[in-house]
């Protein structure tokens, strides 16, 4: 069943998709039965509870979510039920990626589900040069409605002048940085600031365990960031989130020692963990199975999840502990 966008407000047309991303960024995983398909029941409670529990945004079958583990009607229907659930009070931005074609493709997929906008992952395998990335993406924008956050790591890394360009380029909302070069994102922050000027673009910490970085990234101006742990433990990311706007560096700092550190010690401990890791912590939080992960991807070892668990009931401990948790 496909879903349909939400209509304006009856006082006006509702705001840019970028002035309406705020707050952590929930990235869900993709639920499959004990059969490896796909299970949207569990995908559909899993989506319900992080926009209850304070989602700013939903980025369903992201790399989070195995984008390239489903096939077209597996992400259509992803897609919809997030548009559904979300229900208009969060915006649902849906991966895009591979070649130009397939992109603009599971970009009219995005939307007809509903979608308010793409996250346009790296293309699939090549090495392009500046002129190509350009092109790849300029051609995605102007082969959707929707608009267009590009994802920068691996083989999409982008010069200051081309993110310029696409900062000027109609349908293109922003960058996601999951490289970690904090001197050329500086850079591309300037470059934007002077070449592209009075443009709306937003910028997001994209790195896998962003928290880790945040303190780093809002000193160049960055306050977005897409939040793993929030699809597993959103007491632990919001209470982070609280922290880290109000200046509570002692909670911050406590968090950060007591359970993020840790964390990305174990996610480095296996390949393909940044995805299975998280998909292992929604499993010990006792909700509706949302499965292991698909090929080539693998689940994590016993003993990592035993780790993870007793990192989780600290971190949970600390986020209860922390000023404003209620507790």
């Amino acid at each position: 069943m496909t879903a349909a966008s939400p209509s304006p407000a009856a006082d006006g047309p509702r705001p840019r998709l970028a002035d309406r991303l705020d707050g952590l960024l929930f990235f869900p995983v993709t639920a499959y039965a004990a059969d490896g398909a796909l299970d949207l029941d569990a995908f559909r409670a899993h989506v319900r509870a992080g926009v209850d529990a304070g989602a700013g945004a939903v980025f369903p079958c992201c790399g989070t979510g195995e984008f390239s583990a489903l096939a077209p009607d597996e992400y259509a229907a992803c897609v919809a039920v997030a548009v559904d659930e979300a229900a208009g009070r969060v915006p649902v931005l849906a991966g895009t990626g591979y070649g130009t074609a397939l992109a603009a493709e599971f970009a009219r997929l995005a939307h007809t589900a509903g979608a308010d906008g793409l996250l346009a992952l790296p293309p699939y395998l090549v090495r392009p040069d500046q002129s190509g990335l350009l092109r790849h993406y300029t051609a995605l924008a102007a082969a959707t409605p929707l608009p267009v956050m590009v994802y920068q790591r691996d083989n999409a890394v982008f010069a200051p002048d081309t993110v310029a360009a696409l900062a000027a380029t109609p349908g293109i909302l922003g960058l996601k940085d999951g490289l970690g070069d904090l001197d050329l994102l500086q850079r591309i922050i300037s470059a934007v600031r002077t070449e592209a000027p009075g443009r709306p673009f937003c910028y997001v910490n994209g790195l896998p365990t962003a928290e880790l970085t945040a303190p780093a990234y809002r000193g160049l101006g960055v306050r977005l960031y897409s939040s793993a742990v929030f699809a597993f433990a959103p007491e632990i990311a919001c209470a982070f989130h609280r922290a880290l706007a109000a200046g509570d560096d002692a909670t911050v700092t406590a968090l950060l020692d007591g359970f993020y550190r840790p964390l990305v010690e174990l996610r480095d401990q296996g390949r393909g963990y940044a995805v299975s890791l998280v998909k292992a912590g929604v499993g010990l939080r006792g909700g509706p199975s949302v499965g292991g992960v698909r090929p080539p991807l693998s689940d994590p070892a016993p003993a990592h999840v035993a780790q993870l668990a007793r990192l989780l009931d600290r971190g949970l401990a600390l986020a209860a502990a922390a000023p404003g948790s209620g507790a």
